[in-house]
């Protein structure tokens, strides 16, 4: 039996799967390599930066706190000409490779390490907040550098009331210190773990090539055989013990392999129903159609009895058609729903309505009862196919002076539509067929009213394109009931 690419999805994409096991093992174990010593290297090059750049603060704070001690003692803001303070600002500032700025009380650059900016005014936001008590301490990364405000503090000659000196700010330390050093060393261990990156990434590649190669010998064969299997080449089930993953995927496949056996009888029996079903009204067509020519003197009223029966053949012809369109339509692997939000009541008044013209044609009487009102999330095209097929079959299945009730009910999830009659019902051992393509319980009352067998399949399979259900009961010879239950939110 040769397997039909179209009908084979799952064993395609089960194929697919053998064949690119290899490469998601391999990928699998870089991974788990290679992406926990990247996300370690980063982690600790982010927390050596970190460390180094606090160390570095808390250093040059130290170093600007006993600095500015030393400003008070000798009364730099006052004479900047002190050799010994000029010689400590020189030394912080070449060995942070720095700049440092002392700024008084009027916001005046007395000292600049660089001699570039003395004399200048200088306001801005972090030097205000350090007059204020408040000293600041910003890493600028773009630029490289760490800047920090120190505030000079000395004490009131007056006394409070406590017989304390109260402290007072009367300056500013402006320093920026560079972090080139810190960035150099954070350069050298990045590329020491880079060379250990590409070294576990040679020994993962290895090992992940020779795990894989013993691995997936199995899964090859596996691959050869249904490959075998999908050209026709054989239809005999597979085997391949060598694991326990083995014998699953091969269980599965040759669950799948029987079970394309049975679609593949059962697509020839409905290839054969459709041949003999549209077959049967252009034999009578052509029937009508000889018996006509054979007759040249035929009577007028012989011709329009044979044009009458023509024209009828001719719409079950095109009733089975359309049928049949609808049905591949309404495939639920392929079909697309058209959802909205839908009030249930009013759609059912409006499906009833129009079918009432059939019910008293038929001597049947329709009735709708509702228990509450119901909106629903649904394709609303689909949905009045499915139950104007129920309620049209309830009808025409009917008997004279019968009656067909429509009861719509709801819960906090789905909706039920239920569907009885007094109809001719359908036999027990019908019940579990009727949802098949061209079956008919009472063949010749059928053709008698024009059914074509395709109703309720186009029916179930709307209703399931909703993830609804329908359930069928019936008693021979006093009724039918339908029960259709979908839910209330349509769910992907």
């Amino acid at each position: 039996m040769v397997i039909k690419m179209g009908r084979m999805k799952n064993l395609l994409g089960r194929i697919k799967f053998l064949r690119s096991l290899k490469l998601r093992i391999f990928l699998l174990m870089l991974l788990v390599g290679i992406v926990p010593s990247i996300i370690i290297k980063h982690g600790i090059l982010d927390n050596y930066e970190t460390r180094a750049i606090d160390v570095r603060k808390s250093d040059v704070q130290n170093q600007l706190q006993i600095l500015a001690n030393h400003l008070i003692t000798y009364n730099y803001l006052q004479d900047t000409s002190s050799e010994v303070i000029n010689a400590e600002l020189d030394q912080l500032s070449n060995l942070y490779d720095g700049r440092v700025l002392i700024i008084d009380r009027s916001f005046k650059i007395i000292k600049d390490t660089y001699g570039i900016s003395e004399g200048k005014i200088i306001i801005s936001e972090e030097v205000m907040k350090c007059f204020q008590g408040t000293g600041m301490s910003n890493h600028d990364r773009v630029n490289g550098y760490i800047e920090m405000t120190t505030p000079i503090i000395a004490g009131r000659a007056v006394q409070d009331v406590n017989g304390k000196t109260p402290e007072e700010v009367v300056g500013v330390m402006l320093t920026s210190v560079s972090t080139d050093s810190i960035v150099t060393t954070q350069e050298i261990l990045n590329r020491k773990a880079l060379i250990i990156e590409l070294i576990m990434l040679i020994v993962i590649i290895g090992l992940a090539g020779v795990l894989s190669k013993l691995l997936l010998g199995p899964f090859e064969r596996i691959t050869q055989a249904i490959n075998e299997v999908k050209a026709g080449f054989t239809d005999e089930q597979i085997s391949v013990p060598d694991y326990l993953e083995t014998e699953h995927i091969v269980d599965a496949f040759n669950q799948l392999l029987g079970r394309m056996k049975v679609l593949d009888d059962s697509r020839q029996e409905f290839v054969s129903n459709v041949s003999h079903e549209l077959k049967t009204p252009i034999t009578s067509i052509k029937v009508l159609a000889d018996s006509l020519l054979q007759q040249p003197d035929a009577p007028v009223e012989l011709y329009r009895e044979f044009m009458v029966d023509i024209t009828d053949e001719i719409d079950r012809e095109n009733k089975i058609i359309t049928d049949l369109l609808s049905l591949v339509k309404m495939d639920k692997k392929v079909a697309e729903l058209n959802v909205t939000s839908v009030n249930i009541n009013e759609l059912m008044e409006l499906i009833l309505k129009r079918l009432r013209p059939i019910a008293r044609k038929q001597d049947v009487e329709v009735v709708f009862e509702s228990v509450r009102p119901v909106t629903a999330e649904i394709d609303e095209v689909k949905f009045t196919l499915a139950i104007s097929n129920l309620v049209e079959n309830a009808i025409k299945y009917n008997k004279p002076h019968g009656w067909v009730k429509v009861l719509l009910d709801a819960d906090h999830q789905f909706f039920t539509v239920e569907i009885s009659d007094s109809g001719i019902g359908i036999p027990e051992d019908s019940l579990e067929h009727i949802y098949e393509r061209f079956y008919r319980v009472d063949k010749s009352h059928s053709r008698e009213i024009g059914g074509t067998g395709l109703g309720l399949a186009i029916t179930r399979n709307a209703i399931l394109m909703h993830r609804g259900s329908i359930k069928a009961e019936s008693i021979e010879g006093e009724g039918t009931t339908f029960l259709v239950k979908m839910p209330l939110m349509y769910i992907v």
